[in-house]
């Protein structure tokens, strides 16, 4: 090991405060993804006396189960000044803040590589726990101080431009959505006079089908009538896990891929050009909308001009939704993320162990259909917002490859001065 790198155990040290007198109730919960999440267990009866106090940019972790997870959870205390914890969870400060920069040695707990060492020496059977002394044996390398705040002002310039983009595209997103339901579900869209249609006295039909009143003209139907409806193949020439790598021809995505808030691209498999050609199904072309059917319902994403893969196939735990007319796209896309799907959805899983929306399911959901006018104002008003949004997804994509090379680089940073305690 290089001479500049130290025993994380030197520069720890173990705090066990306690909530005797109960003055603190903010209970939080520690995560995989190394972050506290305020606490969802429930605490009735619980004597909250026992309970760990951490402090602002103290440490909590755990040591459990980290070779089933393959991560070891913990994380620094950031947003609040004190809270407490589970008293299962070891709490831990940097002892000499001058010579080892919390927020540098949180970083260095984020690499994958730490999570991987962490895994290796994991223990104890089933659980596959962490000895804590295993864990003060880790090594990182401690440059100057005013080298570590370098590193730590880098990496938070970047963390902060992902988190900026990420509220701006919920605003943005609550935004399209807002405007969707303004005109799609309280009929309020312009009128020829560019007033609200339903509260100007636009003429209002009743439908049995849906029970309610809806605009003249429109009509109610299937989400087929709207788009094609397309799962994966299933077929023998399906991949299996040896014909999936890092890098490839075409991005074959998974559960992990689509998620509540659309595309994650950060950890992918791809397969060969000659793989791809076998598969009969699946293939997704621009504007797109991918709905994941099975295990974890529901997560939408659009495949968008902005996503930078051209070739992309979805397994067999989606399917996709393409419009009929290309200029639908995006009102199909809203209409799959709006509350009226969601609630449908729910009333159409099936499956005890596992939930799944078969696409004979899918094809029973009635939807309503505006005139084609009103879909292609729709989308003029939100493709802008759209186009904005996955602007920001693409930089935000950018923005995590350079934040992790930043954490790589944290082994190649040279030792200014030794560092002794």
């Amino acid at each position: 090991m290089s001479s500049n790198y130290k025993r994380i155990g030197d520069y720890i040290e173990l705090v066990d405060e306690r909530n005797t007198d109960l003055s603190i109730d903010l209970l939080l919960g520690l995560t995989v993804e190394k972050r506290f999440i305020p606490s969802v267990a429930n605490t009735v009866g619980t004597n909250m006396k026992n309970y760990k106090i951490i402090r602002k940019n103290q440490f909590a972790c755990s040591t459990m189960q980290v070779r089933r997870d393959k991560k070891m959870p913990v994380a620094i205390l950031k947003d609040f000044e004190k809270a407490i914890i589970s008293q299962a969870y070891p709490v831990f400060q940097v002892v000499d803040e001058s010579i080892l920069d919390p927020d540098y040695l949180m970083m260095w707990f984020s690499r994958a590589e730490f999570d991987r060492q962490a895994t290796f020496h994991a223990v104890g059977g089933v659980r596959g726990s962490l000895e804590w002394e295993d864990f003060l044996d880790f090594e990182l390398p401690i440059p100057s101080i005013e080298k570590q705040r370098e590193i730590v002002n880098e990496y938070n310039t970047v963390t902060n431009r992902i988190k900026l983009n990420e509220q701006l595209n919920q605003k943005l997103e609550e935004t399209a959505q807002a405007l969707y339901k303004h005109w799609f579900v309280e009929f309020e869209f312009p009128n020829e006079d560019g007033k609200p249609y339903k509260s100007s006295g636009g003429k209002m039909v009743y439908t049995e089908e849906l029970d309610k009143e809806i605009p003249e003209g429109w009509s109610v139907g299937n989400i087929e009538d709207l788009c094609e409806i397309m799962d994966g193949d299933r077929g023998r020439n399906y991949p299996s896990q040896q014909h999936f790598s890092e890098n490839g021809y075409c991005l074959f995505l998974n559960a992990g891929n689509v998620t509540k808030s659309g595309f994650d691209l950060s950890n992918n498999s791809f397969i060969t050009k000659e793989r791809d050609e076998l598969l009969r199904k699946g293939k997704l072309k621009r504007k797109d909308t991918v709905l994941t059917t099975r295990g974890t319902v529901g997560n939408l994403a659009y495949y968008s001009e902005q996503i930078e893969f051209e070739h992309l196939r979805i397994n067999s735990g989606m399917v996709i939704f393409r419009p009929k007319e290309f200029n639908n796209s995006l009102f199909l896309y809203y209409l799959m993320r709006s509350q009226e799907m969601t609630n449908n959805i729910e009333n159409f899983l099936s499956g005890s162990a596992q939930p799944q929306l078969p696409i004979k399911d899918i094809k029973r959901i009635l939807v309503l259909i505006p005139i084609q006018s009103k879909i292609h104002s729709f989308s003029d008003l939100s493709i802008p917002i759209q186009n904005q949004i996955e602007l920001q997804k693409k930089e935000i994509r950018k923005l995590l490859e350079l934040k992790d090379l930043l954490l790589t680089k944290m082994t190649k940073v040279e030792q200014e001065k030794e560092v002794v305690i």
